[in-house]
């Protein structure tokens, strides 16, 4: 049943766990521990290729190094975000027990996706260009440019991927994810291998592997998607469906894409400015090792990110916000659980300790959003927090202030503790009952005809 309207404001975090803490605490669990395993090994793809190139010289490993950032920014980001709005359509259509829309999703979402992609693949191509443009070293930008133009056919493989992902992912189908994860980047080594060196490509070859084994992935998980018993309500073959409504799938993928993006790249923007700062070199490559650190270690919060927001948008869905309410303080205890991790890792890394348990809070809160549908509020906050105080404060402290590098990320963080109360402000302030009802009128409202 929908919640009392006076119970909307209820402090998010009372004194006390909700009854039922324990029940949902496990099945966030059964969501979280595969996903972030799934998260680590999808990463390893592009961690493997850049250390394949890495033993072919200084000047391939650092053009590699340059084309994954720019691919990254340009593209996975931007593909990963707009894929983040299936957490909501397909999540809230599975609630609502309106299976067969999940497919008409997951094929827009391809439509959608794969538009995009011609954009992202002009930049590619032209990446050396972009780049001695921007003021980097020829050299350096001529070899990114030739790896960036051999990451383009990876686009055809890594976008229905994403889409398989986010499809299952929303149905609470996590397990065969991780394991066809584990399976392809397993074979990316034997892949890598084989073209940087039997092939004698390079590191155009590491590049090319990387379509190699996304199209390794996205061939398990399709053909599970069609042989599964799992899937056989969601799943019903394509339909000319999928090319409906396509506008209005866009307004909802864009500001989903920018609630990552606009996070993700502004610790790229970090790495640029530390390069201005005196002995550019030893504080790049010191703020490149804080990044790729954190990184691994947000593979935690992110797999709460993506549990909580199917949580939520299941609950909404079927018409029970109570359940999407328990989801949301659950999760945050959990968040705030992580401390023992964090303090041991504080003894050894303090700000990047910090900034790992602020991520945690605020990344749960983020897949909160994602649930209920608010990408544009999660994108505006994002905005405000990292670029109005964010950046501009790392700026201050960084070359005012003289801090360096540690004012940097210094700078970063007061961005994210700004995205925190803002959404802890936000969360608590959610109407369950109207949220639910928008979810309703979300899912019955599409162009398919109910079942």
């Amino acid at each position: 049943m929908d919640d009392k309207p006076g119970a909307a404001h209820e402090p998010l975090l009372p004194s006390r766990p909700p009854p039922g803490t324990a029940a949902e605490a496990k099945r966030l669990l059964r969501l979280a521990g595969p996903i972030v395993a799934s998260c680590v090994l999808q990463n390893i793809v592009n961690m493997a290729s850049v250390m394949f190139v890495g033993h072919l010289g200084e000047l391939p490993l650092a053009g590699a190094s340059l084309a994954t950032s720019l691919a990254n920014v340009t593209g996975y980001s931007l593909l990963t975000g707009m894929a983040t709005a299936l957490d909501t359509l397909c999540g809230q259509a599975f609630g609502a027990r309106q299976h067969h829309l999940l497919g008409v999703y997951k094929q827009r979402a391809m439509v959608v996706l794969g538009l995009a992609c011609i954009p992202i693949a002009l930049i590619w191509a032209y990446a050396g260009q972009i780049l001695v443009f921007l003021g980097q070293d020829p050299e350096i930008s001529a070899e990114a440019g030739a790896y960036a133009r051999w990451l383009i056919p990876s686009l055809a493989a890594y976008v229905p991927l994403q889409c398989h992902v986010r499809f299952l992912q929303t149905q609470n189908v996590v397990l065969p994810v991780t394991a066809s994860s584990g399976v392809t980047a397993i074979c990316h080594v034997a892949v890598c291998w084989a073209l940087v060196y039997k092939a004698v490509m390079g590191s155009k070859g590491a590049a090319l592997s990387n379509a190699i084994s996304y199209a390794i992935n996205l061939g398990m998980l399709a053909v599970y998607v069609r042989v599964s018993g799992a899937c056989k309500e969601t799943w019903s073959g394509f339909s000319k469906e999928a090319f409906k409504d396509l506008l209005r799938f866009t307004e909802l993928a864009l500001p989903s894409a920018m609630m990552i993006c606009l996070e993700w790249w502004s610790f790229e923007v970090l790495v640029l400015l530390s390069g201005l700062l005196p002995n550019p070199q030893l504080e790049t490559s010191v703020l490149s090792i804080c990044l790729n650190t954190g990184a691994l270690l947000y593979m935690i919060p992110l797999g709460l990110t993506y549990s909580i927001s199917t949580r939520v948008s299941n609950g909404l869905g079927a018409g029970q916000p109570q359940a999407a309410k328990l989801a949301t303080k659950v999760v945050m205890y959990m968040a705030f659980n992580e401390k023992e991790i964090v303090t041991y890792i504080a003894k050894m890394l303090p700000i990047l300790g910090i900034s790992f348990f602020i991520d945690g809070l605020h990344s749960s809160l983020s897949g909160v959003l994602t649930g209920c549908g608010k990408q544009k509020i999660g994108a505006a906050v994002n905005l405000g927090a990292f670029y109005l105080l964010g950046i501009p404060m790392a700026v201050l402290l960084a070359f005012i202030f003289h801090l360096n590098g540690m004012g940097l990320w210094l700078g970063i963080i007061s961005g994210s503790v700004t995205k925190l109360l803002f959404l802890v402000l936000i969360s608590w302030s959610i109407d369950w009952g109207k949220e639910a009802v928008k979810a309703k009128n979300r899912v019955f409202s599409s162009s398919l005809p109910l079942a």
